[in-house]
């Protein structure tokens, strides 16, 4: 089935309607959803939960990605966002429970596609073992959970891997390193983790 995107300009003006294959090909800018998986667990600790790509993906295969994400269809609203998670990682949550992180924009070149994206970023507080989630296996491999203290430590330089724990991956454990994660150009993983950091302390209305 062709799917099918909204196009905007620079400045998010509304312009057409392209569809996805044309629209990484010609570099127009369109709109995508990001939902960050984080908790406090029993033990005092703050955890984020990240998904494995699958191995078919267009874009980086098989490495460690946001919690849920995906682009919105045509026509689609912000809210219709809430679908990514409840198919990706087969766990039941409505669009109320999302904690609104604001839009970070992202524009990166991968072989011959020329992804620009406007990203709508949430947060979800969801403690529940990530062996319990059903998530969808034609599109993940499978998920990870480690601390956000770590994941900053690893995103910064300080550290060279870090220790996880697995779901669906084969093994229960594992270490990670930075050169398993989606490549990025910008702070913008770090920027989430400190934000959710703040917000399991009590903070509210933070923004990217």
């Amino acid at each position: 089935m062709t799917e099918l995107f909204d196009i905007y300009d620079e400045h998010q003006v509304h312009i057409g309607v392209k569809e996805r294959a044309a629209v990484h090909h010609d570099g127009d800018w369109h709109k995508v959803f990001h939902c960050w998986v984080v908790y406090r667990g029993s033990d005092g600790i703050n955890y984020i939960v990240m998904q494995k790509r699958g191995p078919d993906k267009d874009t980086y295969p098989s490495l460690f990605d946001i919690s849920a994400a995906g682009h919105y269809q045509a026509g689609e609203t912000i809210e219709d966002g809430i679908r990514e998670v409840q198919e990706e990682l087969g766990i039941a949550v409505s669009f109320d429970e999302l904690v609104p992180l604001g839009q970070h924009t992202s524009a990166i070149q991968y072989d011959d596609i020329d992804d620009r994206q406007f990203c709508d970023v949430f947060l979800l507080i969801h403690e529940q073992d990530i062996n319990d989630y059903n998530f969808q296996k034609e599109e993940l491999d499978g998920l990870v959970v480690f601390s956000i203290a770590a994941g900053l430590k690893l995103f910064s330089g300080q550290v060279t891997s870090i220790p996880a724990r697995a779901a669906g991956l084969g093994v229960d454990k594992l270490d990670i390193s930075e050169a398993d994660f989606v490549p990025r150009t910008d702070d913008y993983i770090i920027h989430v983790m400190q934000l959710a950091i703040q917000y399991l302390n009590g903070e509210r209305n933070l923004k990217l």
